[in-house]
């Protein structure tokens, strides 16, 4: 950009003086000086023009004196007026000013000027309110901003507590069940929900409702909530379903508790998933508008999902690598016992009968006769009871747990034998360990033995229900022929398996109960609960 000559420079000057002239002016005007100002010149020229007449005229009569007089009043009164103008017209709106200045510089920017009798400040200040303003404005969006922030990092914290919450429960929970129990009322509280519902993907795919809370709050376990209560539209309803497909009014009616529509209701589900596999399911009722369009609340809860799944996953690993253990482990003493006491065995056997061939061939008696045939008859037995000990060894339980495996159990013995099977079950999922589901799977399997081999029965009935939530009971009974209790005689080996059941139900810490009389078949029943040992005595009587 060229410089500005000499003369342009000139007049910029001119331009800049003239401005200023202006502005003193107007300001002069708007403060109302220019009169009284006057008044102050005409007196002051009244007083030189009289005091001029005195020294070089010589002239000292009443009327210079009158005059001087004048040019006086004059002056005084136009000095009054320009001291009472520059107080109310300058001096004062300075002050104003600068206790408004004041207050913005001590973090006060809502101290406005007052407007009126401003004097020559006035546009001045209309500009500095016009600032304040501006910066109060700035100030409030600050606080809005720190504010939401503030918002912001307490739900972070929040959430990041919740998430730990998550972590140290997973790492302290022993129990499934009552772990994802304990988050029903978390995930209810975090979204204001009325209702929520979580459910079990089992390996059959089929859903198990673990529990639920309902509007009254009170959480229902799993136990509480058999059997499912079904809805008019055959929808399976629980006590913290409360959304409603159809007419709400009616289905709550029908139903008797109060029901909602979707214009009132949102669904929220959460999926426990683990590597895209959905393992789970929480479902919360929420009032509308809801929490759907929240990200961040969307995010936590998918992440605790995420964690959950986890868990589930981790729990049915373990547990898998149990009964994997479990079952390696007695199919090595599968294979011991076959190369040790299965040879043995057969090896006494064929020295059995080459005794009875010489026996017959020397014409014993019929006495030694008779003891040959009690030992032959009992190293059979022993040796049809190691056969199937190790088939049974071999067979290890269902992965799904012990309901899949007692019906596995069921359909063979029933085409094996012919005996019509039936099994029930009162309960949708047993929390056994592995070591436990063995345990009662072995005692089945030694009833059903019995059966086969004394009862002379045509049916048989096995149910395993579930009894206050962790009270087990197995129950094996038949039509048979029965037994005496008084009657314990019998051939060598005849009553291993009753005593066999005995330990079985002793080391694992449950009541063996068995019932007979002759004619009426037998009942054989287990009670067991879990982690805690029953008191009764182990009270059985056998065949």
């Amino acid at each position: 950009m060229r410089g500005k000559s000499l003369f342009e420079q000139t007049q910029d000057a001119r331009r800049r003086k003239l401005n200023v002239r202006r502005r003193i002016l107007r300001l002069l005007l708007s403060a109302g000086l220019v009169w009284p100002i006057a008044a102050l010149g005409v007196g002051l020229g009244i007083a030189v023009f009289a005091v001029g007449m005195i020294f070089l005229a010589g002239h000292e009569g009443p009327g210079i004196h009158r005059l001087l007089a004048l040019a006086v009043g004059v002056s005084l009164v136009g000095l009054i007026f320009v001291a009472v103008r520059l107080r109310a017209k300058l001096l004062k709106p300075l002050v104003l000013l600068e206790d408004s200045i004041a207050h913005v510089s001590e973090g006060d920017p809502g101290a406005n000027l007052e407007l009126e009798n401003a004097g020559v400040l006035n546009d001045m200040i209309r500009d500095i309110d016009s600032l304040n303003e501006e910066l109060t404005d700035l100030y409030e969006d600050m606080d809005s901003r720190v504010a939401r922030h503030t918002t912001r990092l307490a739900q972070k914290t929040a959430s990041l507590k919740i998430l730990y919450d998550v972590a140290a429960s997973i790492n302290r929970a022993q129990n499934l069940d009552d772990l994802l129990i304990q988050f029903l009322r978390i995930f209810k509280e975090m979204v204001n929900g009325r209702a929520a519902t979580v459910r079990l993907v089992m390996p059959d795919k089929r859903l198990r409702l673990v529990g639920s809370i309902g509007l009254d709050n009170e959480v229902l376990l799993e136990h509480e909530l058999l059997p499912v209560k079904l809805c008019i539209c055959g929808t399976a309803l629980s006590p913290g379903d409360i959304l409603c497909n159809h007419d709400p009014a009616r289905c709550a009616e029908m139903n008797g508790r109060e029901m909602f529509g979707s214009e009132k209701i949102e669904l929220i589900s959460v999926p426990l998933d683990y590597h895209e596999q959905i393992l789970g399911l929480y479902n919360i009722f929420v009032e509308k508008p809801g929490v759907s369009r929240r990200e961040d609340v969307m995010d936590l809860l998918k992440t605790i999902g995420s964690h959950l799944g986890m868990a589930i996953a981790k729990q049915r690993s373990d547990a898998d690598a149990r009964r994997l253990s479990i079952v390696q482990e007695r199919t090595n003493l599968a294979h011991e016992l076959h190369d040790s006491l299965a040879q043995t065995l057969a090896s006494l056997r064929f020295q059995v009968r080459m005794l009875q061939d010489t026996l017959t061939q020397s014409g014993a008696g019929k006495a030694a006769m008779d003891d040959v045939d009690r030992i032959r008859n009992a190293l059979d037995e022993a040796h049809i009871e190691l056969r199937e000990l190790l088939k049974s060894f071999r067979a290890p339980i269902d992965q799904r747990g012990l309901i899949p495996a007692l019906e596995k159990l069921a359909r063979r013995y029933q085409e094996e034998t012919g005996i019509q099977v039936f099994f029930q079950k009162n309960c949708a999922q047993t929390n056994l360990s592995a070591s436990e589901e063995m345990q009662i799977l072995r005692i089945v399997q030694e009833a059903l033995a019995n059966i086969r081999k004394h009862a002379e029965a045509h049916t048989v009935r096995i149910l395993l229900a579930r009894h206050h939530g962790d009270v087990y009971v197995i129950l094996i009974e038949d039509d048979g022929v029965g037994f005496d209790n008084a009657l314990r005689e019998g051939r060598p080996g005849e009553h291993i398996g009753l005593s066999i059941m005995q330990e079985r139900a002793h080391r694992l810490g449950g009541f063996l109960r068995i019932e007979s009389e002759a004619g009426e078949g037998t009942r054989v029943e287990l009670t067991y609960k879990p982690d805690a040992r029953l008191s009764e005595p182990h009270e059985a009587t056998g065949t």
